[in-house]
């Protein structure tokens, strides 16, 4: 019979209903009995232990809360009789007996990629559009509606066009706004194929920053778009300036020699189009699409050859998280990172106000003194940014958090931080910085799904794993997001945004481990391009920058 409660760690007081404990069932952990004092629902923690007022709550063997009056064994936790709490954390680092899974299997195994000749491998082959300032988010969109369609990449496509006829038909009772099937059909199949084949799409990115605000906004911003530019699933770029700007285009070519040095124009075209100098908008318009074409037909000729394990930059990425993320999903995501990290690649754990609580196990993985110092001061300084504006890393976990059993941030952070392995940490960035070194990675975020994954791929990661266990549809413009469910319900119930079901941990039918393989296989087959994500195949491109201090 498949356990229906769990305690993670043994030195944990609290146990995860794995699914609904009606009052007075018993269940039995680790060889312990304890009885159900109330309704237990699935996802939610269950006490141990008598509990007092202040006695921690430790989950995962590490602190995440403390009880605000007294708790009974076998009785619910909520927000009410327990709040968040941490364990303090110093920068000297504490040996570690844990060893990382062996990723021999994983060292000789290739995927298709393609190459670009500063030696990253890309698992898609973009162009993107992009503006440096909100003014020239219309050109930008100007340039969509001029190319989406007529090169025929039809991400512009939107089925619920024919929907809204049938409405209006039905209202008007008449035959004037409908498509008759045959119709639907016909324009369907009469979409043009893709004028550039082998590249996979012109991406434009609008955004609402680049002037006002800081300088230090500016300077972000430009090292964010240029982390995209030098992308190895990039191409190359058109680039649109107002010109009066503080995001200047000398700031951003400054961004990017500092990610490689012959970035622009030797490696990867950069084509930049200023609209006070070009004048009139169909001088720029029409420059800029003549440009952009002749790009494209050079881009047009590349194509995937082989690539290691160790070429792929993988992004480790979790929202609208449950009471379950913890056990299944992002567990079978450490194993992914450490048999990747094992072959020689990199991986990526960002989302620092989701890591709040866990800051002593990460500075003890930290390959050095200084990389633990750097994490713990960048922990601070956010922390910091957050309380002058009357905010804190508890306010982190919402409403849906809550609901489904992520009752505090730490009892967040410490199921979050399972997607980073057990694998040392050998490098720690600030964001806009990009990715350097082999192994894993922490990268200061915030804890917003999309502003973090936007920031992943700007730091160079050719591919996201994004675990939910409530179901969120984010995706990227220009990476591959592979959707990871905790629970098979939500497989079940939004199977449109998600590609892979990681429900068995949980019913006990399958090991981490071996859910691990099937998800680094499909990775594989992600980043070779023989199979598109649920993102990719609706259009799901969200770009969010990160304005530093307003976002947990």
């Amino acid at each position: 019979m498949a356990a229906t409660a769990l305690q993670i760690d043994a030195r944990d007081n609290v146990a995860v209903a794995l699914e609904t404990l009606a009052a007075g069932t018993e269940v039995r952990v680790r060889g312990n009995a304890c009885r159900a004092a109330e309704n237990i629902p699935a996802k939610q923690k269950m006490a141990l232990a008598e509990l007092k007022p202040g006695d921690r709550i430790v989950m995962y063997g590490m602190v995440v809360g403390e009880a605000v009056e007294a708790i009974a064994r076998g009785q619910l936790l909520t927000t009410l009789n327990i709040r968040h709490r941490t364990g303090a954390y110093s920068t000297q680092r504490h040996a570690m007996a844990i060893r990382a899974p062996d990723a021999t299997k994983w060292t000789a195994r290739t995927f298709q990629g393609f190459h670009r000749a500063d030696g990253q491998v890309g698992t898609r082959n973009y162009w993107i559009v992009l503006p440096l300032v909100f003014c020239e988010n219309r050109n930008v969109e100007q340039m969509r509606e001029a190319l989406e369609e007529e090169l025929g990449y039809g991400r512009a496509n939107n089925r619920y066009r024919q929907y809204v006829r049938r409405v209006l038909a039905d209202r008007s009772g008449g035959e004037a706004w409908a498509l008759t099937l045959a119709e639907e059909e016909a324009a369907r199949m009469g979409q043009p194929e893709p004028v550039f084949p082998h590249v996979d799409g012109v991406c434009f990115l609008t955004h609402q920053l680049g002037c006002g605000g800081t300088r230090q906004d500016a300077r972000a911003l430009c090292g964010l778009l240029a982390g995209y530019i030098h992308h190895p699933n990039v191409a190359g770029a058109t680039v649109l300036s107002l010109g009066c700007q503080n995001a200047q285009v000398s700031l951003l070519m400054e961004e990017l020699r500092a990610r490689d040095a012959e970035t622009a124009p030797a490696r990867k075209p950069v084509l930049v189009f200023e609209q006070q100098k070009a004048g009139h908008e169909t001088a720029l318009l029409e420059r800029a699409l003549d440009e952009t074409l002749a790009g494209l037909s050079e881009a047009n000729r590349a194509r995937r050859a082989p690539a290691p394990l160790a070429a792929l930059t993988i992004g480790l990425q979790c929202g609208g998280s449950d009471g379950f993320s913890g056990i299944s999903a992002n567990p079978a995501v450490g194993y992914v990172s450490d048999w990747v990290v094992g072959a020689g690649g990199k991986t990526m754990l960002s989302e620092f106000p989701e890591l709040h609580g866990v800051e002593q196990e990460l500075i003890n993985r930290c390959a050095s003194d200084p990389l633990a110092e750097r994490f713990a001061g960048l922990m601070q300084a956010y922390a910091a940014r957050a309380r002058a504006v009357d905010s804190d890393f508890a306010f982190n976990p919402s409403p849906g958090n809550i609901r489904d059993g992520l009752l505090t941030d730490a009892m967040k952070s410490a199921g979050a931080a399972r997607k980073g392995g057990v694998s040392p940490v050998s490098d720690v960035i600030d964001y806009p910085e990009y990715v350097g070194k082999p192994g894993l990675t922490l990268q200061c975020t915030p804890g917003n799904d999309v502003e973090s994954v936007t920031a992943q791929v700007g730091a160079g990661c050719s591919l996201v794993l994004f675990t939910t266990g409530l179901g969120t549809p984010t995706g990227n413009p220009i990476a591959p997001v592979v959707k990871i469910s905790t629970n098979s319900a939500l497989a079940g119930r939004m199977g449109d945004i998600l590609d892979f079901d990681a429900g068995a941990i949980v019913r006990g039918e399958t090991s981490v481990e071996d859910c691990a393989e099937k998800l680094l296989e499909l990775s594989i087959e992600v980043a070779s391009g023989t199979r598109r994500t649920k993102a990719e195949e609706r259009g799901q491109v969200d770009f969010i920058p990160w304005k530093r201090g307003v976002s947990l």
